[in-house]
């Protein structure tokens, strides 16, 4: 029987999903500014790579909501009000702490080396000032946090809502040092899930949502973050 020519997977998709996450971290973080039409050429370019990989990324990042397809012209990076922030701060202290305490009465479960390895790659980013590390090593963290609760639809949905969250003043916190303190809670949630506290880790991640809620959520001047009105 002869070899069927198709096109091997892996490399492409590695490529495809390594762009998305370069303008995921970028858009979170206030880089990619809101409103702004940006073209796959022009991406393309500034990341290394050819338009194609570029325009797939978007589609993804399309269907997270975080930018819309303007036809025959690229990308517009789509805005937010803080109406809209809050409403998603709001729903996200409904399910994250709720399934992260499911989680922690499943604590058996969870894998501690995994989840500390996580936690140290968080703080590490921290302390390096690195935006994109942190903000994938983060969501990373999070989802592996809430496996154990046994509902797989319930840590997509609290995983899509963290990507949605714009975090313009993580910059800043970065400059000014005060993201360790943050990462470091990381760990904090690893010591409790080992103990399968289930209520202190709940009470810990409403703290932790709340920071990002206080903090995250407020744009940043020296960051030329322009704002939805």
């Amino acid at each position: 029987m002869n070899a069927l020519a198709l096109e091997p997977l892996n490399e492409r998709r590695s490529l495809r999903e390594t762009v998305a996450e370069k303008l995921r971290a970028a858009i979170i973080s206030g880089d990619l500014v809101e409103g702004q039409l940006y073209s796959a050429p022009v991406l393309g370019e500034a990341l290394g790579v050819s338009a194609t990989p570029v325009r797939e990324a978007m589609m993804d990042l399309t269907r997270e909501g975080l930018v819309e397809t303007i036809k025959n012209k690229g990308f517009r990076v789509t805005g937010m009000t803080d109406k809209e922030l809050e409403d998603i701060a709001a729903i996200r202290l409904l399910i994250e702490p709720e399934a992260t305490r499911l989680a922690a009465e499943n604590h058996k479960a969870a894998n501690i080396d995994k989840l500390s390895a996580m936690a140290q790659d968080i703080i590490a980013a921290a302390a390096a000032n690195d935006i994109d590390g942190y903000l994938s090593a983060d969501r990373a963290f999070h989802h592996e946090l809430m496996g154990p609760c046994g509902n797989a639809e319930l840590v997509d949905l609290a995983t899509s809502y963290r990507m949605r969250t714009r975090q313009y003043g993580l910059k800043s916190l970065m400059r000014e040092r005060k993201l360790t303190t943050m990462a470091a809670e990381h760990l904090d949630m690893v010591k409790l899930m080992k103990k399968g506290d289930s209520a202190a880790l709940h009470t810990l991640l409403i703290k932790h949502i709340s920071h990002a809620r206080g903090f995250w959520n407020v744009g940043d001047p020296n960051d030329e973050v322009k704002r939805k009105d």
